[in-house]
């Protein structure tokens, strides 16, 4: 590594030098992985970084962690937070299990008490990546004239080409979830859910208003084209969804919204364009019909074995069907594998176009 030029790491709107160590490797569960702490010297730290409030015995500085991360920050037997307080010279208050609070970094130097807190940023920023997504943004596809035509496409497809290998019901989306995703989240409390819901609005004011003009977005959902290399290895085949008046406004949307929502922290970047698809067949469901991912992920794929099916005659046969049409009149942030009344996931906040 060039020590001119290292490795730089964002985080909450930051930008940190990731400071070349020697790491030692240990056995150990990710769970309980420890953090492997930088050199003692706190006087290269951003100094003006964070809020840092002089006390009557030193500094103290207060950072909000959900509750699911603490155990990252106490590793395992503790090794990981005596670790971070001996180094730095601090010591760090951490709520119990499952409660939700602050941890408080306090210290008799200014400099260790923000070398803790960056360590500790540095360290909930790796393993919050590592942590499954809880929530995503869509597009409600689940209106009846859609559900009713999928109905009559996987009867179709049943019937003429059942004998195709691997093809099955097993394979079909909930007619009641059918939906784009635009991308996906990891948000671990009431806050962050708020925050994230708080943002949407903001994209209403800021761009969404100006690009729909206050009307919902009138899409077609037709045709078929399946995800990987080989449609004879087909693992995702979906349907193609494109606005009735020929513009990019729901790709304008889209792209928008998650540039938006990745520049706030809230969303990691995965590709440069949203690629608009409805997921009608996935390998996944075979074996847990009850998942609930963003297919584009490929990086990261479940740990199921997936068992792929072949594809070319459904993509021969039904590559101009006609799901329907469609108007598009709200984002909402949905939750993973819940269901609300209609049998489509539950909202935890919505973008209205009108």
């Amino acid at each position: 590594m060039d020590v001119l030029r290292p490795p730089l790491i964002r985080i909450g709107g930051r930008v940190y030098r990731k400071n070349l160590i020697q790491e030692q490797a240990f056995p150990r569960e990710e769970e309980e992985e420890d953090f492997c702490a930088g050199p003692s010297d706190c006087t290269d730290e951003p100094c003006d970084a964070f809020v840092v409030e002089e006390t009557e015995r030193g500094f103290q500085c207060r950072v909000e962690v959900p509750s699911p991360l603490y155990k990252y920050i106490i590793g395992k037997k503790g090794e990981t937070k005596k670790r971070l307080e001996t180094e730095t010279r601090t010591s760090i208050s951490i709520p119990k299990p499952g409660v939700e609070g602050e941890i408080v970094i306090t210290g008799q130097h200014r400099s260790g008490v923000i070398s803790a807190r960056t360590r500790i940023d540095v360290l909930l920023d790796s393993f919050r990546k590592k942590q499954p997504f809880t929530h995503f943004l869509s597009f409600a596809l689940n209106q009846p004239v859609i559900q009713e035509k999928f109905l009559q496409f996987k009867e179709e497809v049943l019937e003429k080409c059942s004998e195709d290998h691997g093809v099955s019901s097993s394979l079909f989306q909930n007619p009641a979830k059918l939906h784009l995703t635009l991308g996906t989240l990891v948000l671990l409390n009431e806050r962050e859910i708020q925050r994230a819901c708080d943002l949407l609005q903001q994209c209403k004011e800021d761009f969404v208003d100006q690009i729909t003009g206050g009307q919902p977005l009138t899409v077609e959902v037709a045709g078929v084209e399946y995800m990987n290399d080989d449609p004879a290895m087909t693992d995702v085949l979906y349907a193609k969804v494109h606005m009735k008046d020929g513009s990019d406004r729901l790709q304008m949307v889209a792209d928008q919204l998650v540039e938006r929502f990745v520049a706030s922290g809230l969303m990691l970047k995965e590709w440069d364009r949203v690629k608009l698809h409805a997921t009608v067949m996935n390998t996944l469901f075979r074996k847990d019909p009850t998942e609930e991912r963003n297919n584009t992920m490929t990086g990261k794929s479940s740990f199921k074995e997936r068992e792929s099916f072949n594809g070319q005659n459904i993509l021969k046969l039904f590559e101009n069907f006609r799901f329907g049409e469609v108007q598009l009149d709200s984002v909402r942030l949905s939750q993973r594998f819940s269901s609300d009344a209609s049998g489509y996931y539950t909202t935890s906040g919505q973008l209205c176009f009108s």
